[in-house]
């Protein structure tokens, strides 16, 4: 991890550690209903200050606690149109995979790239440092993953251009042979 990415990370971790101390409650608004507070927004009393910690304009996290439920939504830093596409095409592969994911959501909160929704019954079946450490685990590999790719993608783009850039003087070298110069 980088120098510049830790305090950054180190401030997610403590925040979402914070937050999730969530317990079981049932809905106000229909008898034994227990949804997600944070998704279904039926009692304002039960919803906690949002919390946004960013890095940089383009590199944020939103956090939304309720009582029973949190949901966080990630920005990822893209630099450019290609790490605008890899990105898209990278969260909505991991989106289309959620229910393995268990606490991943299908669909991100608008104006972020992926959301996370942990409920008490995530935090009581399953270890809360675990949850945290997989969440700030995958912060830190979703942009050396990008990164990977588009390095990937440049190299192979540049294998296409030489080849093609071959074949075009290969062309025009057999053409010029095929022509007489000298009337």
């Amino acid at each position: 991890m980088s120098n510049s990415l830790r305090p950054y990370l180190s401030a997610v971790r403590s925040t979402l550690t914070a937050a999730l101390t969530l317990q079981n409650f049932s809905s106000q608004v229909v008898e034994r209903h227990n949804k997600p507070e944070v998704e279904a927004r039926g009692s304002k009393e039960v919803l906690l200050n949002t919390l946004t910690i960013s890095r940089n304009e383009n590199e944020r996290v939103l956090i939304e606690p309720s009582i029973n439920s949190i949901r966080m939504s990630i920005k990822i830093k893209q630099a450019d149109e290609i790490e605008h596409i890899l990105c898209h095409k990278f969260t909505r592969f991991m989106m289309q995979r959620a229910e393995s994911f268990v606490v991943l959501r299908r669909k991100p909160v608008p104006g972020y790239d992926i959301s996370f929704l942990i409920t008490n019954v995530h935090t009581e079946t399953m270890l809360k440092h675990k949850i945290v450490d997989f969440i700030i685990q995958f912060m830190e590999e979703v942009d050396k993953e990008i990164s990977e790719m588009k390095l990937t993608m440049n190299a192979r783009a540049r294998t296409v251009a030489e080849s093609y850039l071959m074949a075009v003087r290969t062309a025009l070298l057999r053409g010029r042979r095929g022509v007489d110069l000298s009337s």
